[in-house]
């Protein structure tokens, strides 16, 4: 099976369809995603979040913002489960929610664990990363604010964040306050919308 490019086994393919199956039957009673979206599951939000770990792939470990529905931490955990590595830490403060990454993880096998806190409150839990996601969290400005904790004095630590087409104002925004190397990928699922690709964060005096 190929997901916009990112090559996966047919174990990877199972795990992922029952993820879908999973998020279809919790999404009747909690509003995991917009329901204007959920005819495009597929694309829509998993074969873009699959996106993230085709740029940034290996066996890493990874922070995971805002988790929601499971995109993309749980799809970047699932691909790690067929590389025998890597982590991933979902940070995800509505129990409801939690509740549903737990399930989704443990039932696909996926490398991960739900962290059930705020996003300020994690990086006690959770140390160190070698890369951060984030997806429909939060603008550029805030969402950098979050990663701080990992990024700050760690130039090797990298956040992939998907950004929507307004994307030029955050970064402009953003740059009144941090300073970051930065790549702009374009999306292969959506041609307005990229992935922001950041990297030695450092705040400006």
């Amino acid at each position: 099976m190929e997901l916009n490019g990112l090559r996966v086994s047919r174990e990877t393919q199972e795990r992922l369809e029952h993820f879908a199956s999973l998020f279809q039957k919790w999404t009747r009673s909690i509003n995991l995603v917009a329901p204007s979206t959920l005819d495009q599951l597929w694309k829509r939000h998993i074969a873009d979040s699959a996106q993230i770990y085709k740029l940034n792939p290996g066996p890493k470990t990874w922070v995971d913002l805002g988790s929601g529905g499971g995109f993309p931490g749980v799809i970047t955990a699932i691909v790690l489960a067929e590389a025998g590595d890597g982590w991933v830490h979902l940070v995800e403060s509505n129990h409801k929610k939690a509740a549903f990454l737990r399930v989704a993880l443990q039932e696909t096998g996926a490398r991960g664990q739900v962290h059930a806190s705020r996003i300020e409150d994690a990086p006690q839990a959770i140390p160190a990363c070698d890369a951060l996601s984030a997806r429909a969290l939060a603008d550029l400005d805030s969402l950098l604010a979050y990663m701080s904790p990992w990024m700050l004095g760690h130039e090797e630590v990298r956040a992939l964040l998907h950004k929507g087409r307004d994307y030029g104002t955050e970064i402009d925004k953003a740059r009144g306050r941090w300073k970051f190397d930065l790549i702009q990928h374009a999306s292969v699922i959506e041609s307005d919308s990229v992935i922001l690709e950041i990297s030695k964060l450092q705040r400006k005096v």
